[in-house]
């Protein structure tokens, strides 16, 4: 919005030079994430004030920690205020006219708006399961496949009129489309190398990255700070990788297919990034809110779909290891149990307590202690991603 702003004001007024400093992408990134940071802690304490006068606390399930019952009560839904931060600061930061950062905002409010049913049923029904996993499955997938059918032509062309005759050429043909070689499956660490995928392929590997990284986000969001730090990281370093997909020069000197238009996403990782910062503000340890669904679902859908848009799903499963490592600890879980139940009549588990964070509070670690072992793991692993630029 700023940047069509001072744009026009430059035709209007020619010797108001300075405002061509909106043009460079890394300072509306810069100021991208003050602005989320500032918004969050300005709105910050009168969001939880609402919270609280609307009694949107927290509920603790009774199956478990025993050291968490202490939080029951703790207002939540405060995913609400990084979203508020992540969409204001991208609005006035970004190239509005960009459709990749529409296509990320989009996906992002609306697993938000999932989150929020989510939600405010736990609070309004006091039922701590929320909504229905089926139902939120459905949705989830809705928007993930919508998203997914859009992106598979959008990356291969460079405008929204191109995307809609690519796609009428794949109806007219019978869905069989050959893609560009930047629609494929890239592999980190090799130079050059992607996997045709098809538009079949493509979509379904998509809504994996979409739904499946939105659901481990959400798995991880169970001690104060322990998600929102990663996905500060991680968001940071995906739009690094923007910045370079983005670059006709960048994107060659390293090997990386160049996607016109996805530089714009590094305005949108920089705001999820200060947003995520201001949050942690109110989250740590003691947290004066939670984010709850309506924040983990959206930042982790987030996290995939900027992951699709720059061709980097394999990094995305390095950077946020932690993420995959949650999730794939409680389908371990849950697979251990039912296999044991039927082999032994009797259900045995796998770990102490899933996901994964509990299994260490339950062997005495303190709950700061896995937190910032957590955030330790995850800045290695972003750093190990970010190699992938240059090691090929």
């Amino acid at each position: 919005m700023l940047l069509t702003l001072a744009q026009w004001l430059q035709t209007q007024n020619p010797e108001w030079g300075f405002l061509r400093v909106f043009q460079y992408l890394t300072f509306r990134a810069v100021m991208a994430a003050l602005t989320a940071l500032l918004i969050g802690l300005a709105a910050g304490p009168a969001v939880i004030r609402r919270l609280r006068a609307l009694k949107i606390g927290q509920p603790i399930r009774g199956y478990g920690m025993e050291s968490h019952l202490a939080k029951s009560g703790t207002p939540t839904m405060g995913g609400v205020l990084i979203l508020l931060s992540i969409t204001s600061a991208t609005l006035l930061w970004a190239d509005i006219s960009n459709r990749f950062v529409w296509i990320v905002l989009i996906v992002t409010l609306g697993f938000g708006a999932i989150g929020w049913v989510d939600d405010w049923r736990k609070v309004v029904n006091k039922d701590p399961e929320g909504m229905r996993s089926r139902e939120k499955y459905f949705w989830q997938s809705l928007i993930g496949a919508l998203a997914a059918l859009y992106l598979v032509f959008s990356i291969s062309e460079i405008s929204n009129a191109r995307v809609l005759e690519l796609f009428y050429n794949w109806v007219r043909s019978g869905f069989d489309v050959n893609l560009p070689p930047k629609a494929g499956l890239l592999l980190p660490f090799f130079k050059e190398i992607s996997y045709p995928l098809g538009v079949l392929g493509f979509v379904v590997l998509t809504y994996l990255v979409i739904v499946g990284s939105s659901n481990a986000v959400n798995l991880t969001d169970g001690l104060d700070g322990l998600a929102i730090m990663p996905v500060v990281m991680v968001s940071s370093a995906l739009g690094v990788f923007a910045y370079v997909t983005g670059s006709v020069i960048f994107s060659k000197y390293l090997f990386l297919p160049h996607i016109p238009g996805t530089g714009e996403l590094l305005v949108f990782c920089a705001a999820m990034a200060g947003a995520g910062l201001a949050f942690l503000w109110f989250n740590t340890h003691p947290a004066q809110v939670f984010m709850g669904d309506v924040g983990a679902l959206a930042l982790g859908a987030a996290l995939g779909t900027v992951a699709v848009i720059v061709r980097q799903e394999i990094v995305l499963a390095i950077m946020g290891g932690v993420f995959v490592v949650e999730a794939l600890s409680v389908m371990a879980q849950v697979m251990y149990f039912k296999y044991t139940r039927k082999k032994y009549g009797e259900g045995r588990r796998l770990l102490k307590m899933a996901p994964l964070h509990h299994h260490f509070e339950k062997l005495g670690w303190k709950e700061t202690q896995v937190v910032v072992r957590f955030w330790i793991i995850t800045m290695l692993l972003c750093l190990v991603g970010l190699s992938t630029l240059k090691l090929r």
